[in-house]
């Protein structure tokens, strides 16, 4: 008796002391991939391990019913349920970390740029997303339009009923159609800042307010096309074989949306992983990931440099 009663004792204890720490932690927000859900092993993976390794509390974000609307509802409706739902949530009025996952990198940005009188966004963390966008449509299945998702037959993913029914495409940018994806994209140039003569310093001004920028590209990821656009590279307009480093892109180097700002104040990491689409490994996450979850938490060497 006097063992269980010490037992709980303990128990007690050590749920009080974690209770203190999550509560005193910035706590994050995670949005899953393409085709995935908040209750699926990979999100649940990722966002339990994360808060574990930081002590935070973590949030998997849904937006309408998961899995079916991350490919069938326009990205920037995910964007505007986002808004409201961050804003909504009283453990994130101090402020609070992005983490994204493939797609949901998409409606992070969305959410740091386009939402209004929202509480502000410390550190974003980038995992293999299509940040500077897709070459090729990702996997269409079930619309009448997939025929002509790829832009070459059919409606064409940049037609009105595509960008209103398939949310890839608003993050599809064909290098040999960059014309067609500057007026027809929906979703992409906006978030870019790279339409003509509509460009809005509010959304440059919200991406440079972020403390660190951390993106993750991993070495064989044959999802994004290229690979490269999860560190904002990406093919030269007019090809498919030569691919600019971000350095080197219209977006760096106008510095359209903030992000040479960032990346000469030293907010930006660059960080190549081994491995396929979002295979990443719970020493990685402790490596990579966390220490920007922690409030305060020295960024060790291998959590800051470039990695290539």
């Amino acid at each position: 008796m006097a063992y269980l009663c010490l037992e709980t004792f303990i128990l007690f204890i050590i749920s009080i002391f974690y209770s203190i720490c999550f509560s005193s932690s910035t706590p994050f927000i995670l949005f899953h991939g393409l085709g995935q859900s908040c209750n699926d092993a990979g999100s649940t993976f990722y966002t339990s391990q994360l808060s574990l390794l930081s002590r935070s509390n973590g949030y998997c974000l849904e937006i309408g019913n998961g899995a079916y609307d991350s490919y069938n509802m326009p990205l920037e409706n995910q964007v505007q349920i986002s808004c409201e739902k961050v804003k909504g949530m009283k453990e994130l009025q101090q402020g609070y970390n992005l983490v994204g996952l493939s797609q949901g990198n998409m409606v992070a940005r969305g959410l740091v740029e386009f939402c209004d009188e929202a509480p502000p966004v410390k550190n974003f963390i980038s995992i293999g997303g299509p940040n500077a966008g897709v070459a090729s449509a990702p996997a269409c299945t079930g619309g009448p339009w997939c025929a002509g998702a790829g832009g070459t037959s059919g409606v064409g993913i940049y037609s009105d009923y595509v960008q209103a029914h398939y949310a890839p495409s608003g993050y599809t940018k064909l290098p040999n159609d960059i014309a067609g994806y500057l007026r027809g994209c929906r979703y992409l140039p906006k978030l870019n800042n790279e339409i003509p003569n509509a460009t809005n310093p509010i959304y440059k001004q919200r991406f440079t307010s972020l403390q660190n920028l951390v993106l993750i590209m991993f070495e064989n990821d044959d999802v994004i096309t290229p690979r490269e656009s999860s560190w904002f590279g990406f093919y030269q307009d007019g090809s498919y074989s030569q691919i600019l480093p971000p350095q080197q892109t219209n977006l760096y180097t106008e510095d359209l949306f903030g992000l040479q700002t960032l990346d000469k104040a030293g907010k930006v990491k660059f960080i190549k992983l081994p491995g396929y689409h979002l295979e990443m490994d719970i020493q990685e996450m402790q490596q990579y990931v966390a220490p920007y979850l922690i409030d305060g938490a020295p960024k060790n060497k291998a959590a800051t440099q470039v990695v290539h």
